[in-house]
């Protein structure tokens, strides 16, 4: 619990999430400003951000708070944009949203709250920052489908002593509720589908600006060539689309990618999801970049592993050798991406996590 007078910048985007979280922090006596972080986004791509500025200007003036607009175009160029594109050109599974929070709003954003003099800053995020002797734990929202935690885990101790998650603890059905009760513009929005500066475009049709399509072949479990794609470095482990079959009976079900090889430029597929075949597939996974949010994991303890967001936990136990950390699955899994980030979860608790470097 936070008490006192404290001054708290909210980030908005322009969304009933944050929306509700001003409304909350303001209700409970805090001295709140809105503000609106302004991203970086090509002038070919389509992208809403006047209509969300717009937006969240009107639910400052609602509730009677002081907006600002922070320009973080250049941030989030360096930071989210190129970071993606040459990860993908490097033949890696990126993934710009844990980077859209750790260099954007709880890097830049964050120093630039504390510089104006605030004490916090708060999100939309479905999370919660729980204060627990003297250490701050990251717990996922009540929310189970919503919680966002996986894109947390770069936190630090530091950070999170200056973070407020105000709708952490509540549903998405409950932030809907009181975005109506306090009558404001965003309570029937619909959330956003992922980052402003892709828009509708299609991920690849993105990276196509930025990287030259090369044509590869798809093959299935046995080596069998029986299909085409337009480049390996567009596509991910476990995806379904982004490439084409020639055998009719092939195509009428669903295929996934089970592995790619960047070199030769070839996917190969199968008709069984990745996250279910367990007579292939990895059980060690060996990370850099690691982050323990406040004690790290204990060693050859069970914890669930996360390596997508939304997917089933997995089982497994970490040690650390040198200094890299090394995840041991209970179980094969063939979804393991290099560049991912991996998170580790201790029950409820978000302990941290890591980029995967290699896999065996």
């Amino acid at each position: 619990m936070v008490t006192g007078k404290k001054k708290v910048f909210v980030g908005l985007s322009g969304g009933v999430d944050s929306s509700v979280s001003l409304a909350l922090l303001k209700k409970a006596g805090f001295d709140v400003v809105g503000v609106f972080i302004k991203a970086w986004h090509p002038e070919w791509a389509p992208c809403d951000w006047k209509d969300d500025r717009r937006d969240a200007m009107r639910v400052c003036a609602k509730l009677g708070v002081p907006f600002r607009t922070l320009d973080l175009e250049t941030v989030y160029k360096k930071e989210v944009v190129d970071y993606m594109v040459r990860e993908y050109k490097a033949g890696r599974t990126p993934n710009p949203d844990v980077m859209c929070n750790k260099e954007v709003k709880f890097g830049a954003f964050l120093r630039y709250a504390k510089k104006e003099g605030a004490d916090f800053v708060a999100t939309g995020h479905y999370a919660q920052n729980k204060l627990t002797n003297s250490k701050h734990k990251l717990i996922v929202s009540k929310d189970k489908e919503k919680d966002q935690s996986y894109f947390l885990w770069t936190l630090t101790q530091e950070q999170l002593n200056h973070i407020l998650f105000p709708v952490g603890g509540m549903t998405k059905s409950q932030v809907r509720s009181l975005a109506k009760k306090f009558r404001l513009a965003t309570a029937e929005k619909k959330d956003s589908q992922g980052l402003c500066f892709v828009g509708k475009i299609d991920m690849k049709d993105f990276l196509a600006h930025f990287m030259k399509p090369k044509k590869g072949l798809v093959l299935d479990s046995n080596e069998k060539k029986i299909g085409t794609h337009t480049g390996a470095m567009f596509l991910t482990i476990g995806q379904r689309h982004g490439f084409s079959v020639s055998n009719a009976k092939t195509s009428s079900k669903p295929l996934y990618i089970v592995s790619k090889n960047n070199r030769k430029n070839t996917i190969t597929v199968s008709g069984k999801n990745p996250d279910s075949i367990e007579n292939l597939g990895v059980k060690n996974i060996v990370l850099s970049k690691t982050n323990w949010v406040s004690d790290p994991p204990v060693s050859g303890k069970s914890y669930a592993i996360r390596l997508r967001y939304r997917q089933k936990p997995l089982l497994g136990s970490l040690d650390k050798k040198g200094k890299l950390w090394t995840v041991t699955l209970s179980h094969p899994f063939i979804g393991a991406s290099v560049g991912q980030s991996l998170v580790v979860y201790d029950k409820d608790v978000c302990l941290g996590g890591g980029v995967i470097e290699r896999v065996f």
